[in-house]
């Protein structure tokens, strides 16, 4: 594309920050029986992997684990037993031993799973689910099932060498009821030989290609039955699960992040920005299966693939052919005569089929739109929300240095070799959303992810996935590449000139150079969104110099920016008791406090914003400026407040909040930071037996709410449960109000019990209570 620019340098780690070491590399040889190998040493390998081109078509029948995956009956292995193992309806079973004699997955596009999972738009029969989230499968037994005298579990493996401790072996026993927390199957329905299961999944499970089988036996130690499906499961990432770390709370972007498959794409310059529509493609035929091909081509172990961070970063490698044989292989020349020109492709569905089909040959040739485009793809295939993002006016640090520098001689003639930053018309890269627990709080949301090969990090050409918050505000310390996508979207262009001693000095600055109109697609439209204000703060304010100057004092130049005179006042946030209550004015203390012998004055930026449990931000709900003045030696205390009108209809489930601080001193130029979660306290429900516990006599407990907010609550839901109590009782409260309801019940069991009461209300969670309850008996 005209104007842009790329220069590649094999520089390890430059631009980057280290972060955690690189997965382990696993070989793995597949030999058919009864037929003869070729030694694969490694060089062999390395060869092979390097330059298929010379290698393929060899007539050895040693596979590389890369081999093209297909959703074709693969081996599922299976643990070893003692004693003969009957399979599929071996005819040695003992007659009256229970046995599966087939399995339905219930995988068809119009059924309830794959309507319910939303991936009925995968072209493919294959059972395709998202973890967290219950699916259903029914087996034909030879004999009624009886949970008297029979065992059934059911088996999930992916990876070449399951392991349990891995989770790439997962044991489903049958349960009486399905647990968020972990995997379960419960019998749904009963019907003579067939048995309806709901499985549940845990919304930390790997994504990828399972086997299932489903291992029968009496409750004695008997010989059991196996019986190996001839479908497999696809796992993805889900979006609509509360407990998935990519979970996203908008259907609306969830439609446009993770189910739309065209999109738009920006270049051109920050003046005349152009706009092009491109297929991402990722419910066509082939597609999931060429992305499954990339993951394992990675050759990242199954065990990783639970984590969106690790799948993210290792997507962003994969999709660039440099160092991994990836997908696309970049080219700016201008000559594409070999190739496809990156110009001429319009969408990813093309570039990945042919990877797919040619058993990973990179596809000639990409530049940043293409790679972002194709990236898009990948992500939204596997169920992660995904965005192609451009920034105009894209600084390339090189040095760390978190600035973009210009170097001239004594006589201000540019001194090129030195002159390796560069500014790009534009540049396009991704967003992909997901919580960040590996991160502070409050870095959630978005993730900056490029599969352009620009700089490597912990030495392969990859970047991210790195918090865009952290951007906006400096924190460039946090992993992943934080640094290098701070310095395209904020760094300031220093001009430097070289002194008669060879020393260089600072002649000249732009603060307002670089990161300019970042556009992504609007959600719902094909209208440009821009979203520059996520990436950085109002260019040229108090806020924005204190990020640019935060960064660069973690970069290779730290003194290009004065450093604090001295940094002797102190800010901190206190709460008065348990913190704020749910319903009224939510009141913290900011403590300021000047440790000098001399005044002094500050402006404190402060920002409140709902945050999901997780730590990912929702929105700010209230911005203010607090000017501070200080005697020498002087500590205030400043009281803020948050008006329950302002956070009454913005808090999500866990009512939690941050308060955000940032300022610097005028006399010193120290900057202050300050970051506070805290969370609005719910009421507790109180139970009180009422009465003598003594088994199967019934007996009473009362349970009393106090309606905290000062509206109505309507359709609050108590449930109570136990002992025996399974039924809800449904009232509305109105504001400040309190309702007491009794509940009646038997006791079944002697011993210590627990009498658990929680509400269900969409204006009020978080409300629960227990009693303890000794239970005698009769």
């Amino acid at each position: 594309m005209p104007g842009e620019r790329l220069t590649v340098r094999r520089i390890s780690d430059v631009g980057r920050f280290p972060g955690a070491a690189p997965p382990t590399r696993v070989e793995l040889s597949i030999h058919k029986e009864g037929e003869k190998t070729t030694e694969d040493t490694a060089c062999r390998r390395w060869f092979r992997k390097m330059c298929p081109c010379c290698c393929k078509c060899q007539k050895s029948n040693t596979y590389d684990v890369t081999d093209k995956v297909e959703l074709v009956n693969p081996p599922t292995p299976i643990p070893e037993l003692d004693g003969p193992k009957p399979e599929n309806g071996d005819s040695k079973e003992m007659e009256g031993n229970l046995s599966v004699r087939s399995v339905d997955l219930l995988s068809s596009k119009t059924g309830t799973n794959r309507q319910e999972h939303h991936t009925d738009l995968y072209h493919t029969e294959e059972l395709i689910i998202r973890r967290g989230q219950t699916f259903q499968i029914e087996l034909e037994l030879n004999r009624p099932f009886s949970a008297d005298t029979d065992k059934l579990h059911l088996d999930l493996r992916t990876g070449p060498l399951p392991q349990v401790s891995k989770g790439t072996h997962v044991i489903i026993p049958l349960v009486d009821t399905l647990d968020n927390k972990r995997w379960g199957a419960k019998i749904e329905e009963q019907k003579n030989n067939k048995v309806k299961l709901s499985v549940k999944s845990t919304a930390n499970a790997a994504i990828g290609l399972y086997g299932l089988t489903v291992t029968t036996s009496p409750l004695k130690n008997e010989t059991p039955n196996i019986y190996t499906s001839s479908k497999n499961i696809i796992m993805l990432f889900n979006p609509w699960c509360a407990e998935d770390t990519v979970f996203l709370d908008d259907e609306e972007e969830r439609k446009e992040y993770v189910l739309n498959d065209t999109g738009r794409i920006y270049y051109g310059t920050e003046n005349q920005i152009g706009a092009r529509t491109w297929n991402f493609g990722q419910f066509q035929e082939g597609i999931l299966e060429a992305c499954l091909f990339v993951l394992e081509k990675s050759d990242m172990p199954p065990s990783g693939r639970g984590d969106p961070v690790n799948v993210v970063r290792v997507i962003s490698a994969m999709i660039n052919a440099l160092d991994d044989y990836g997908v696309l292989i970049g080219k700016w020349s201008g000559n594409y005569s070999d190739g496809v020109s990156p110009a001429a492709w319009s969408g990813s569905v093309e570039i990945l089929r042919k990877y797919h089909s040619s058993n990973g040959m990179p596809v000639s040739y990409g530049q940043c739109w293409v790679f972002s485009g194709v990236t898009t793809s990948v992500l939204r295939c596997l169920g992660i929300p995904a965005r192609s993002v451009t920034n105009f006016q894209s600084a390339h640090d090189t040095d760390v240095s978190l600035t973009t520098d210009v170097y001239f001689d004594e006589d201000m003639e540019p001194i090129d070799y030195l002159n390796s930053d560069t500014v790009w018309n534009f540049h396009v890269w991704n967003d992909c959303w997901m919580a960040r627990p590996d991160l502070p709080h409050g870095h959630g949301g978005w993730q900056a992810v490029d599969s352009t090969p620009q700089e490597t990090s912990q030495g392969t050409f990859r970047c991210g996935p790195a918090s865009v918050t952290a951007i906006r505000s400096g924190q460039v310390y946090l992993k992943h590449d934080t640094p290098f996508v701070f310095a395209e979207v904020n760094s300031d262009k220093i001009y430097w000139q070289r002194n008669p001693d060879g020393t260089f000095s600072q002649i000249h600055s732009e603060k307002k150079a670089v990161g300019h109109s970042i556009s992504t697609k609007a959600v719902g439209s094909d209208q440009r969104a821009d979203i520059t204000h996520l990436y950085k703060h109002q260019e040229g304010s108090e806020e924005e110099r204190i990020a640019v100057e935060t960064a660069c004092r973690f970069g290779s130049k730290p003194d290009v920016y004065s450093s604090p005179m001295a940094e002797d006042v102190r800010v901190e946030v206190r709460m008065e008791g348990e913190g704020p209550r749910m319903g009224a004015d939510a009141r913290l203390s900011i403590v300021v406090k000047n440790l000098s012998s001399e005044p002094r004055r500050t402006t404190l930026h402060c920002q409140v914003a709902v945050m999901y449990y997780t730590g990912v931000v929702k929105g700010t709900i209230k911005k203010e400026q607090l000017p501070v003045e200080l005697l020498p030696n002087e500590e205030q205390t400043i009281e803020w407040v948050l008006p329950y009108q302002q956070y009454q209809n913005q808090l999500v489930d866990q009512a939690a909040l941050m308060l955000t601080l940032s300022g610097r001193v005028n006399e010193t130029k120290q900057v202050l930071a300050n970051q506070t979660c805290f969370r609005l306290l719910t009421p507790d429900l109180n139970i009180t037996p009422l009465g003598e516990a003594v088994v199967g006599k019934e007996m009473a407990a009362k349970i009393t709410f106090t309606n905290p907010l000062p509206r109505m609550l309507n359709g609050v839901l108590f449930r109570v449960e136990g002992l025996g109590l399974q039924k809800g009782h449904e009232v509305d409260v109105s504001g400040h109000s309190t309702v007491t309801l009794t509940e009646h019940f038997v006791p079944t069991q002697p011993g210590p019990r627990k009498l658990v009461a929680s509400l269900d209300c969409k204006q009020l969670t978080q409300v629960h209570g227990v009693a303890d309850i000794v239970v005698l008996e009769q």
